[in-house]
């Protein structure tokens, strides 16, 4: 019994959720529209949703393992679809070191990394990267993954390092630090 899949979705005031059948194998379809924008995903078979009283449930057809997996991930994903559409998704990341910094040119963002040369980066549709102070870069969107993926490849950029901790992280991450070595 998947304790994710069971709990039910209350859709929120202003967000409109469509579940219909079709597309290429039949599968079940779920369009979100809320205020931030439209989102759409569609759910294998063996897990349905149903929509009654402003509330989306989600039952399965069999027991096997694959179907009880899928039945949490959809249940979770089409939570995240419904949330991104009426609050929407941000992440913070802060830029700590010596000449470190991110600038925004037109449509990119230039990041100065320590590097001999500068990073570019073309923010995805969907995304938005504010930066404030140069050292604070936030990146909103409706699409959950598309988020924490953008704030991902952003970190990846320079990782922090344990002596200093130097270079990008996320604004509450706990960087564990190493003590230097002595002689």
């Amino acid at each position: 019994m998947s304790r994710i899949g069971n709990a039910p979705i209350t859709i929120p005031e202003g967000v409109e959720v469509i579940i219909q059948k079709g597309g290429d194998y039949n599968h079940q379809h779920v369009v979100a529209t809320g205020p931030k924008g439209t989102l759409e995903r569609s759910i294998r078979h063996g897990v349905n949703a149903v929509l009654a009283d402003g509330v989306i449930n989600f039952t399965r057809d069999n027991e096997q393992k694959q179907t009880k997996s899928y039945h949490g991930l959809y249940r979770s994903l089409v939570a995240g679809m419904v949330e991104g559409v009426s609050e929407g998704f941000k992440k913070e990341l802060e830029i700590v070191g010596i000449g470190y910094r991110a600038e925004s040119q037109g449509d990119k963002i230039i990041f100065s990394l320590g590097y001999s040369h500068k990073i570019e980066l073309v923010p995805p549709e969907g995304v938005t990267i504010t930066i404030d102070d140069q050292t604070r870069v936030s990146v909103e969107g409706i699409d959950k993954q598309l988020v924490g993926e953008t704030a991902a490849k952003i970190r990846s950029f320079r990782k922090p390092e344990p002596y200093k901790g130097k270079g990008v992280r996320y604004k509450d991450e706990q960087i564990r630090r190493k003590s230097v070595k002595t002689a």
